[in-house]
């Protein structure tokens, strides 16, 4: 592994461990015993590591949306798999979340590719839930808002469920994935129609 990839390696696993405000170029230099001068010839500030970690992030994101838009004859469990990769993705990029607020504030170039993310995604997943919608999973009379409002509740999960599991759930990382992936697939339930709910009952609830 080139020395770049190990910076990028060790610094995504001491952001998520400690947190993004506690470490340092120096600490992750440090840990793969490199001198400080040897890491800023590959990254000059903390801020270009996360920038490239969050495009790491959205590259994931896209190739797993773009699998899933691939997909003909989409099913109920290709939107389980959908989802719960979509939970495995965002807890290894875990810190990106849980200091959302904190890395928009510091790195205003991440808040602007965050926001374009934003609106591409609505679009993207407009299509998948229509494709569900042809494919009879969906029922075909569900009114454009509640489609609409149904997308913003999934980004508001999306983006917080991480902090909410560190705050009150504390649930280990096998456990977190699965519970919010049933918490955003749950969502979906009054959307299915009356064959896919009881599959979904017999399949997902324990």
């Amino acid at each position: 592994m080139k020395t770049k990839d190990k910076i990028l390696s060790k610094a995504l696993e001491l952001f998520n461990d400690k947190g993004y405000n506690n470490i340092t170029t120096r600490h992750i230099a440090a840990e793969l015993s490199i001198s400080a001068g040897n890491l800023h010839y590959h990254f000059r500030h903390s801020e270009d590591i996360i920038k490239i970690l969050f495009a790491e992030l959205t590259l994931k994101m896209d190739e797993l949306l773009n699998e899933m838009k691939k997909l003909e004859n989409k099913t109920l469990d290709d939107l389980y798999q959908f989802t719960y990769s979509t939970c495995g993705i965002f807890y290894s990029y875990r810190f990106i979340f849980i200091n959302f607020i904190d890395i928009l504030n510091q790195i205003p170039e991440i808040e602007s590719r965050y926001e374009g993310v934003n609106f591409s995604r609505k679009e993207e997943f407009q299509l998948i839930f229509s494709d569900l919608q042809k494919n009879h999973i969906f029922q075909k009379d569900v009114p454009h808002f509640i489609v609409d409002c149904l997308i913003e509740q999934i980004f508001i999960i999306a983006d917080n469920w991480l902090t909410h599991n560190r705050l009150i759930l504390k649930l280990n990382p096998a456990e977190a994935i699965q519970h919010y992936t049933l918490l955003q697939m749950n969502l979906f339930y009054p959307l299915l129609n009356k064959e896919q709910q009881k599959l979904y009952e017999q399949q997902y609830i324990r």
